[in-house]
């Protein structure tokens, strides 16, 4: 079965690629906890790909476009709201939140927000001050408004599968990075990548993203005539596998870095702190877990043993 993306798709990814990295990567990232600016920059590199031109909601070419931009803003660390901007509602930033706790990512950024959470509820969203959190250091929280009207399940649907490219793209780039180490760093006279217990490691969370990648396709390429249950259920095991998939591949690359994963000075270290917002928000692997347990006995989780779903 062939799973690769329309050539250009590829041929966008690769622009956004290139025109995100020259922004800095997870270093510039760093930087952006102390110097605005660089949040300035990322707008401006993401407005020159014409990503606010994409019409996420229309789908086709412009929803696989969005989600390739995400991927390449979560393997830079890009420091900025991307999903939230791409989803947003009459010019608001749509962000999702737990109202028992919300936090939004990069709330302190100037505009609107509207929040909303798993069950389609929306709100309005007043962000106080960033906290600077060591773990999100863009998380704000904010101070919700009563329910006010709905926002359509597709929408946060979109908003799960989006994220989830996001963090696809932070552990793609987390797996590289590890695995150019282990083949670089010498110990005991020959490469850390040369020790059987390693290389275990590095297949294992290679697999696991493979698996992701082919997930957040499959998922994102689902057709509309699809029932809408079906789909919400799509994009909370996108998400559940996401946030696993983060867990699985961070928790490897820390231990195979050694003490350098948890500096600053390895990009490692960045990446994790600034997906950490994507894989805990709005709920973290087992919330997402126990929503999908209703979804079993009324078929709209699709397993191996379900019955076929028509399109």
């Amino acid at each position: 079965m062939k799973t690769d993306l329309p050539q250009d798709i590829s041929d966008f990814a690769a622009v956004a690629n290139k025109r995100l990295t020259r922004l800095g990567g997870p270093p510039a990232a760093l930087r952006a906890e102390a110097d605005d600016t660089i949040r300035q920059s990322a707008r401006a590199a993401l407005n020159d790909v014409g990503a606010f031109e994409l019409d996420v909601r229309a789908g086709g070419d412009d929803v696989l476009a969005a989600a390739v931009l995400c991927q390449a803003a979560g393997a830079t660390a890009l420091p900025y709201p991307l999903v939230e901007e791409l989803m947003a509602i009459d010019g608001a930033r749509l962000a999702l939140v737990n109202p028992e706790a919300p936090r939004i990512d990069h709330g302190d950024l100037p505009g609107d927000w509207i929040a909303a959470d798993l069950d389609g509820n929306r709100y309005r969203a007043e962000p106080a001050s960033r906290t600077n959190a060591k773990l999100g250091p863009f998380l704000v929280p904010a101070t919700l408004s009563a329910p006010d009207g709905t926002v359509p399940a597709a929408d946060v649907n979109l908003h799960l599968v989006l994220g989830s490219w996001r963090i696809l793209g932070a552990m793609q780039q987390s797996l590289q990075i590890v695995s150019d180490h282990v083949r670089a760093r010498v110990q005991f006279g020959k490469p850390l990548a040369d020790f059987q217990a390693v290389r275990f490691a590095i297949a294992d969370a290679a697999v696991a993203v493979r698996g992701l990648d082919e997930l957040a396709k499959f998922t994102i390429s689902r057709p509309e005539s699809v029932p809408w249950q079906v789909r919400s259920s799509d994009a909370l095991v996108l998400r559940l596998k996401a946030a696993d998939t983060a867990r699985q591949v961070l928790r490897s690359s820390h231990q195979l870095l050694g003490a350098l994963g948890f500096c600053d000075e390895s990009d490692v270290s960045v990446l994790d702190r600034h997906t950490q917002p994507l894989i805990r928000l709005p709920l973290g692997a087992e919330g997402l877990a126990l929503r999908l347990v209703p979804a079993v006995p009324d078929g709209s989780l699709e397993t191996l043993f379900s019955r076929p779903v028509s399109a």
